[in-house]
């Protein structure tokens, strides 16, 4: 059986997350230890307790992300005793993506995303920028609706292509809030502001690119053990060497999560594992392609239930 990990991004984080799976299984726990000392801090105590105030600041929220994503890929895998013939991630979610693959080590994986969550958050001061989901529009109507409003040197661009009637575009607050006003005279359903802390995926983020580039360039890439799909191309890439640049392209380029999910369904793979906090990949996968199944990764249960039903499926 051919199977594909998913790996969630900033956004699906919340208070609680991966405590039940340090306890559960030492694979996860391991994790969170490594992540403590890679960082210096309780990352660990930062998701299993909070505060929220904590979680929520970039900084943290994205090193804690990732390291909820691989302690359930570490538990999954020492449950199931399989590695994946592909993965993906959304956004962040790429970077846990790469570690899963082998190309970049779990201690250099979280200082680098620290890194990138504080360059982000501080690349558009605070309240300068915006983005706001579009639901029912397609994408040359978004676009079209961002080129309206991008004037007098403000901007709002597509940057979440996440699946068909659901793009969300980030650029400077005025204009992503007019965006929306047009989007819902021109019969967009439940659009709405999104709270987040920064316009991720714009020119916004320019400067965190520009910032990154150091980072990046210094950072070790091995072999990847299998492909990963990246967001900004949405093709499988299995070069090393592309690694940092498509990484760097991320940072201002948009997230294209549907077309990243019709690739994995064009070779084959029919089921796929969301790892991390939520279930969000999953919703986003029943409205891209329904023959592609989302297994539950999040906590020590969801885990059991689909190494159990894989198991079955397998034997079938």
């Amino acid at each position: 059986m051919k199977i594909a990990y998913l790996f969630p991004g900033q956004g699906a984080q919340k208070v609680g997350m991966g405590a039940d799976l340090a306890r559960e299984f030492p694979a996860a726990r391991a994790v969170f230890e490594e992540a403590d000392e890679a960082l210096g801090m309780a990352l660990s105590r930062i998701c299993f307790e909070g505060p929220e105030e904590d979680l929520r600041l970039t900084a943290n929220t994205q090193p804690a992300t990732l390291a909820v994503s691989i302690a359930a890929l570490r538990a999954f895998e020492s449950a199931i005793g399989v590695r994946a013939d592909l993965a993906a991630g959304h956004s962040l979610g790429e970077y846990s993506a790469l570690v899963a693959a082998g190309a970049i080590a779990l201690g250099d994986a979280l200082r680098t995303v620290r890194e990138r969550g504080r360059l982000m958050q501080a690349a558009c001061p605070a309240g300068q920028g915006a983005m706001a989901a579009l639901i029912g529009l397609d994408l040359a109507a978004v676009r079209e609706i961002c080129a309206e409003v991008s004037v007098g040197g403000a901007i709002a661009v597509p940057a979440n292509l996440n699946a068909p009637g659901q793009i969300v575009v980030s650029g400077d607050a005025g204009a992503v809030r007019r965006a929306l006003e047009i989007a819902k005279a021109r019969g967009a359903g439940a659009s709405v502001e999104l709270k987040v802390s920064a316009p991720f995926h714009c020119p916004l983020m320019q400067p965190a690119r520009d910032g990154m580039a150091p980072i990046l360039e210094r950072l070790t890439i091995a072999p990847l053990a299998f492909g990963v799909i990246a967001n900004v191309t949405a093709g499988i890439n299995r070069d090393a060497a592309r690694v940092r640049p498509l990484l760097l392209e991320q940072i201002t380029g948009s997230v294209r999560w549907e077309e990243s999910m019709t690739t994995l369904a064009a070779t084959g793979i029919t089921e796929t594992v969301e790892l991390g906090a939520g279930r969000v990949l999953a919703g986003l996968m029943r409205r891209i392609n329904r023959n592609v199944k989302v297994r539950a990764g999040e906590d020590a249960a969801a885990i059991r239930a689909t190494v159990a039903a894989l198991e079955t499926a397998a034997g079938a």
